[in-house]
């Protein structure tokens, strides 16, 4: 959208009541566009269709107008820049208003504005229909499984020469590199980590007289086995060992990558210079690390979640289950039951592993000197003073190796013991891959899962499918 002169300017309302209008019409937006935008993002199409469909959604924005899609026109001497975020809950949406609002307050010649713009599915029509009408944000919070995509449209510049100039570059936890890099070079920094452990009730286990945790698969279905009971003498179980995560989407192909990695499997090649195009499914490692989760279900110490519902605790909370996987985000409300609760790491077959989470900050090609601005903030992103505050309001891990060090976070670690299991397993941690492509993988991967925990398909023959799909996609 063309900035408007200050002739122009319409009259300012407070930053967050302009956060909340801009969200507020955004979302009114993409709502009307949701159906055809699923169903464009379905289908093969050529390039031609992909700049007419964003023209669509941009022009539709237009007419709508209120909002611009970048800052506000610069005055003398103060670059101001737009940061789109989807950060969930609400509760941390405002940490990281304060963040920036301290930035702000520290860098007058930078001013930075943070607009919430939907989750994921929501924010992908909205950053290409931006990249189309020329007027992206100038700083991206997303998910790093992205970065290929934004490569191949030539709409992130690559951040080696900043880094290297950096010196916050060294502080960083060199296990997030694998999230940064794509083609050789770095595309974006880490803002927030975390991985994914098995989170369980100490109280069912000791009424169960288990009293080593579980670190091997064999282990693990030992264990459920142990904490499967029927409670009230109805015949039925009631209690389960596990809860396993049903569906097709991300989530639940987020939680079994640890079980391909601990069990020797890869999706590709050295991740770095992989394509959607090498990945092979149908391996031994897979097929093995799905088996055990059907094994599971079949031995009836397991149970799955509902359709998509794999992140709620509320069958742990209640005892319905003992054992369920999740990570880091959820230490605060759990802590708020005042249930009790503990998490051990992911079970290892061949080796230890876990999957990385969490976002990175992307900069978008606009001039030097807003890209110059924009690194000024991710850097201050990156920052031990940053990093501790996010982590310990928001349960995410410090990406910062300082704050994890820090006499605050330390503190922090003696309140909430568990952080340090998924801060010692970060070490093993995977990040997904990155180049362009990983959504319909992910999405051929999830129909896989979701069809062998359902039992209409075995191991084999739904990674099979799934990769029948993916060839026909990518070669």
């Amino acid at each position: 959208m063309a900035n408007i002169s200050k002739s122009e300017q319409p009259l300012k309302v407070p930053p967050c009541e302009e956060t909340r209008i801009c969200e507020n019409y955004w979302l009114s937006v993409v709502g009307c566009l949701r159906q055809a935008t699923l169903l464009f993002f379905r289908e093969l199409l050529p390039k031609f269709w992909l700049k007419l469909n964003c023209w669509l959604i941009l022009t539709c924005l237009l007419l709508v107008g209120g909002c611009q899609l970048q800052g506000r026109p610069d005055d003398v001497g103060v670059v101001k820049l737009t940061l789109w975020q989807g950060v969930n809950p609400p509760a941390n949406r405002d940490v990281l208003q304060t963040l920036v609002d301290d930035f702000n307050r520290e860098h007058p010649n930078i001013q930075v504005a943070s607009l919430y713009v939907g989750q994921e599915d929501q924010q992908t029509p909205k950053i290409l229909a931006s990249l189309v009408g020329k007027a992206p944000p100038d700083l991206l919070w997303f998910n790093p499984t992205i970065t290929g995509q934004l490569v191949e449209l030539e709409a992130i510049r690559p951040l080696d020469d900043l880094l290297a100039a950096s010196s916050v570059q060294g502080e960083i936890d060199p296990a997030l590199l694998e999230s940064m890099q794509f083609r050789g070079h770095l595309w974006s920094v880490p803002f927030g980590t975390n991985n994914a452990g098995i989170f369980y009730r100490p109280s069912l286990f000791e009424a169960a007289g288990i009293r080593q945790l579980p670190k091997t698969w064999e282990e693990l279905r030992q264990v459920a086995q142990l904490l499967t009971k029927d409670t009230d003498g109805d015949g039925r179980n009631d209690q389960y060992g596990m809860l396993l995560p049903l569906g097709k989407g991300e989530w639940t192909v987020f939680m079994w990558l640890p079980f391909l990695w601990s069990g020797g499997g890869e999706l590709t090649p050295i991740q770095a210079t992989a394509e959607a195009k090498n990945v092979n499914l149908v391996t031994q490692n897979a097929i093995a690390a799905l088996q055990f989760w059907r094994d599971l279900i079949e031995d009836g110490t397991a149970v799955l979640s509902l359709p998509e519902r794999g992140y709620e605790m509320n069958r742990l909370l209640t005892g319905k289950v003992a054992m369920q996987l999740s990570g880091p985000w959820t230490l605060r409300e759990l802590k708020q039951t005042g249930v009790d609760f503990d998490v051990f790491p992911m079970p290892s077959e061949v080796r230890q592993a876990t999957v990385v989470g969490g976002e990175n900050l992307f900069l978008f090609k606009t001039t030097s000197e807003r890209e110059q601005a924009a690194f000024t903030f991710a850097e201050y992103v990156m920052g031990e003073a940053f990093q501790t505050k996010w982590a310990m309001e928001t349960g995410y891990l410090p990406v910062n190796l300082l704050a994890r060090q820090s006499e605050a976070y330390q503190a922090f670690l003696k309140q909430q013991p568990q952080v340090r299991v998924f801060l010692d397993q970060a070490q093993s941690g995977r990040s997904r891959p990155i180049f362009p492509g990983y959504s319909r993988i992910s999405e051929s991967l999830g129909r896989a899962i979701e069809s062998v925990l359902l039992g209409k398909s075995s191991p084999q023959a739904a990674l099979e499918k799934a990769q029948r799909r993916m060839d026909l996609i990518f070669r």
